[in-house]
């Protein structure tokens, strides 16, 4: 295999031991690591996104994480056009990159690039919003099909977000977001990347959850929302949805305890990484599946 020529991809659920692995084959193909986690770009939480140790850093040079101010919008396009630099930047210095996170939207972009819509204007995101509220997901959905057939077989009838989204584009374009997505290119080719999935059994990763939030509990989590707290970040905010703020404001406010703080964390996570796996099977088909105790043998013959 041509390493040089390589971009690596490295997906997996949360608490995976990605970002363990990623400095463990960044250290043995001299790579440089780039973040792909869409809550790990926020400078307000360190503790809480799980991003790599400033031990970690020191290891190896690490790119796009915790530079963005959660007061700021932040989308898949933005990251995709700060990555697309950094690939060039990492490559230029004769080094390697190796992209990990687990925010697969973040990968599918690079992989099969992402189409330029123009800006929704605010009025009409907030007034989208509102109206998915006021009628609930189920009659937003079928509204959505009224006036944007095409988008049937795309998008699921429960996810909130590209609903909406869906909706908007349609609403403000007059062209179906599928419309949109025809004319997709990435800046690479296929062959340019070298994507890998970490597999971990359901068990392991459940443990692996619970040892993982009661740290994040022990080590700062907890002033890490109070802080944020204080910042006042709107809701509608994806910061502000990154799993451990509810539970932790519920806490401040004394309406759980910490064991059910722990617990609620937990449990919320482990639907996530559900989510995380159901996205793999759903769009990385074609990714190198390596389970969590072969990841040495894969280095050792890399």
């Amino acid at each position: 295999m041509d390493l040089k020529s390589k971009i690596f991809l490295i997906y997996g659920p949360t608490a995976s031991g990605k970002s363990e692995f990623a400095i463990k084959l960044a250290k043995k193909i001299n790579g440089e690591i780039i973040n792909a986690d869409s809550m790990q770009v926020y400078k307000e939480f360190r503790i809480l996104t799980a991003r790599p140790s400033k031990k970690n850093f020191q290891k190896i040079k690490h790119h796009l994480y915790g530079f963005r101010n959660s007061r700021k919008y932040f989308s898949t396009g933005d990251w995709l056009k700060l990555v697309i630099k950094k690939i060039h930047e990492v490559k230029k210095r004769k080094k390697i990159p190796i992209l990990v996170g687990g925010t697969g939207l973040y990968f599918k972009a690079l992989i099969e690039g992402l189409v330029e819509i123009p800006i929704i204007p605010l009025s009409l995101r907030i007034k989208t919003r509102n109206l998915q509220k006021k009628i609930g997901q189920e009659r937003f959905y079928k509204k959505l099909l009224k006036v944007d057939p095409l988008s049937i077989n795309q998008i699921n009838p429960s996810d909130v977000q590209r609903t909406i989204r869906a909706y908007e584009i349609k609403t403000f374009t007059k062209k179906s977001v599928v419309e949109w997505y025809k004319n997709t290119k990435s800046n690479f080719k296929k062959k340019d990347f070298y994507k890998i999935i970490i597999i971990q059994s359901r068990p392991k990763l459940i443990e692996k959850i619970s040892i993982r939030t009661r740290q994040m509990l022990e080590i700062g989590a907890i002033l890490e929302v109070k802080r944020f707290l204080k910042l006042k970040i709107p809701k509608e905010k994806s910061i502000s949805k990154a799993i451990g703020i509810a539970e932790i404001s519920d806490f401040l406010k004394k309406m759980i305890d910490k064991e059910e703080l722990a617990q609620k964390i937990s449990i919320k996570t482990r639907q996530y990484a559900k989510r995380q796996v159901t996205w793999a099977r759903g769009h990385m088909k074609s990714w190198k599946k390596i389970h969590t105790n072969k990841l040495n043998n894969f280095l050792k013959k890399i």
